[in-house]
């Protein structure tokens, strides 16, 4: 989501993680609408007419052909709207269009069991479903300035990718894809000279698990894994899965994700012409850099408490845990045997900023949340600061304190029985888990028991 990567190059083509953030505050939100038109002259200038009229802010538009009726286009549009004027905007698509599907909620009202007063948000797993294809970014859509813009074949297979993201659905498997020769050999040239620079640069806990992912993934220099194998492997290592993903999402999806310990992952391969550089994350990106430490239980754990903590955030809060992300998960360090080590992901895929980091030349300051949410996030060159943190235990309690201090009326529990959260607002809720927990303190207590008894007899 936040990959801006080049290798060889001084300056980086990107965008800033927070130019856009889809919901917001008090009544106002961002909504997708999927509507069908009939390929017919000026069907899709009559229908945005209809936004116009409404004043209503599009945030993003984009077509495919329709998979329901082959005569047909489908028409996504994210838009920026109250909820009267949402209502009223319906109305008219209805009379006019065959509306398909609206997500998050129908305008008319929020879910029964929505939160008064905060931004939508998935209260179970499957809810992901309504924002993973909200892509704000590339998708099919490629700008001037990609190194892929001009290749036909390669907009075409990118068109492919895009489908396959956008019709996937929770708790179905991840399609397989038979990669070119020519994409095999892109991710080949990124790992070769990454490789050389792990055993030098890259924490422990990377280096523990990427022998794991070559066991049992395949990952090698000529062959790109599936993201199924992938999304298998970390389901048993950390309870982290895969979900595919055509391009950018904002910051509150993206976030949310991590919530329900989901990585929404592209499937693409960066364009050949410059196997180093990528505007965009990429396979290469994903895999290489973010999943050998989504297999560890202490990263992942870390991860999915930023995402927890992002769920019915104000826009303002939302923003400050993007760029407390950016600068760990993305950029961070950490201290281990005394010198410093990468777990980043933006760096762990980017071997020039790499070495960067870790040179003398690079402004390196303690992880402080209060601190970090307020740095700016370099697009077009390399971070002007880096933060360390000891371990991630350590940046993982720094970032329980200070997701305490942002301004939401309840607190979030997460539920791995069920892969859904639960809205501690009242009582009731908070004592049924006051329960849960003397149960498992129970748990504890006759485990100690059971070992000192053990002790005793030896």
């Amino acid at each position: 989501m936040y990959a801006r990567k080049s290798e060889g190059k001084e300056l980086r083509r990107g965008r800033s993680l927070d130019n856009r953030t889809v919901s917001s505050s008090f009544g106002r939100g961002s909504t997708t609408i999927i509507f069908t038109l009939k390929n017919e002259v000026g069907g899709l200038i009559k229908a945005l007419k209809l936004f116009q009229e409404k004043h209503v802010n599009l945030i993003h538009i984009e077509s495919r052909k329709s998979k329901r009726r082959n005569s047909d286009f489908e028409i996504f549009v994210d838009c920026d709207t109250g909820h009267e004027q949402f209502k009223e905007l319906t109305e008219l698509l209805r009379k006019h269009t065959d509306i398909v599907e609206i997500s998050p909620f129908d305008g008319s009202a929020l879910p029964e069991d929505d939160v008064l007063g905060v931004p939508w948000f998935p209260k179970k797993i499957s809810d992901l479903d309504l924002c993973a294809n909200r892509v704000l970014m590339y998708g099919s859509e490629l700008d001037a300035d990609h190194p892929g813009f001009k290749d036909n074949i390669y907009r075409k297979r990118r068109q492919y990718f895009s489908d396959l993201a956008i019709n996937y659905k929770h708790g179905e498997p991840i399609p397989r894809v038979d990669y070119t020769a020519e994409e095999v050999r892109t991710w080949g040239v990124v790992f070769r000279e990454l490789h050389k620079l792990y055993p030098s640069h890259a924490c422990r806990e990377y280096l523990k698990n990427l022998p794991l992912l070559t066991k049992y993934c395949k990952y090698s220099e000529d062959n790109i894994p599936q993201l199924e194998d992938v999304s298998h492997f970390l389901k048993e290592r950390s309870g982290f899965i895969i979900r595919p993903v055509a391009g950018y999402l904002s910051p509150r999806d993206f976030l949310a994700g991590l919530a329900f310990r989901v990585f929404h992952c592209t499937q693409y391969v960066r364009h050949s012409s410059e196997p180093l550089y990528t505007p965009e994350p990429d396979t290469c990106h994903e895999l290489l850099g973010h999943v050998p430490l989504l297999a560890e239980p202490s990263f992942a754990q870390f991860s999915q408490e930023l995402g927890l903590a992002s769920l019915g955030a104000s826009d303002d809060d939302v923003n400050k845990l993007a760029t407390c992300y950016f600068f760990t998960v993305e950029f961070g360090l950490c201290k281990q045997d005394g010198r410093l080590r990468a777990y980043g992901a933006g760096l762990l895929s980017s071997a020039s900023e790499l070495q960067h980091a870790l040179s003398s030349s690079a402004n390196i300051l303690p992880f402080d949340p209060t601190v970090t949410c307020n740095q700016e996030c370099m697009i077009t060159t390399f971070q002007q600061v880096y933060y360390v943190a000891d371990s991630f235990e350590e940046a993982k309690n720094k970032m329980r304190e200070f997701a305490k201090t942002l301004r939401r009326p309840f607190t979030i529990r997460y539920d791995p029985y069920t892969q859904s959260v639960d809205v501690l607002e009242d009582t009731n809720n908070i004592n049924s888990m006051v329960k849960d927990i003397r149960h498992e303190l129970d748990i504890v207590e006759d485990a100690l028991n059971r070992l000192s008894k053990k002790l005793q007899s030896v």
